[in-house]
């Protein structure tokens, strides 16, 4: 898909926020910079749309952004930062569950993980909280291009085995840097939109 018109609309922190003209919605979720920003940007090929950050725990509102007047992408906070306090984290979870909740535009979610490493705890907790809001799941396993070729299968099974991925979900491999796996992951947003 080409995105010729790209923008952020609100940076929400309750309902009374989020948009209402009922577009699709996909949602991003990911521990804090496992590459979010990165996975919007090379989607829709912008450098900074959707801004990065070398420190981790940066997003702290569910930011949606429009793209084509057709769908949003919707980025909710990081989560398995340990230095914002408890009281800031039990906040994003609030506002994270009411969004998961209640919001019926949404119609799937990009689990965005890093390939290079076994999920964490709180990816298969993540995971697990979209499944029981009965939402499909894209796994978005980025930083590809660190892996050696003849090693990426057996990451992705590692990938599959950990989060259990369910048969109506899928694994997409995936790199910012190269681009690899843009097409893959369009193929499975445009299901939903």
């Amino acid at each position: 898909m080409k995105v010729t018109n790209a923008e952020i609309v609100i940076s929400a922190v309750s309902q009374k926020q989020y948009p209402n003209d009922q577009l699709p919605e996909i949602a991003l979720a990911g521990r804090s910079n496992v590459g979010k920003s990165s996975f919007i940007n090379k989607l829709i090929q912008r450098k900074n749309l959707a801004r990065t950050s070398s420190k981790p725990g940066k997003t702290q509102t569910i930011n949606f952004y429009k793209m084509n007047s057709q769908f949003y992408f919707v980025d909710v906070p990081g989560y398995g930062y340990a230095k914002v306090s408890k009281k800031e984290r039990e906040k994003w979870g609030i506002m994270m569950e009411e969004y998961f909740e209640i919001r019926e535009t949404l119609k799937a979610c990009a689990l965005i993980t890093d390939i290079r490493h076994e999920p964490t705890q709180d990816d298969v907790l993540m995971y697990n909280f979209l499944k029981y809001y009965e939402l499909p799941v894209m796994v978005i396993a980025t930083k590809l291009d660190k892996i050696a070729k003849g090693k990426r299968a057996s990451h992705i099974k590692q990938t599959h085995q950990i989060l259990e991925v369910q048969s109506e979900d899928i694994v997409i491999p995936f790199s910012a840097e190269t681009g690899e796996g843009k097409d893959d992951a369009w193929r499975a947003i445009r299901q939903f939109i």
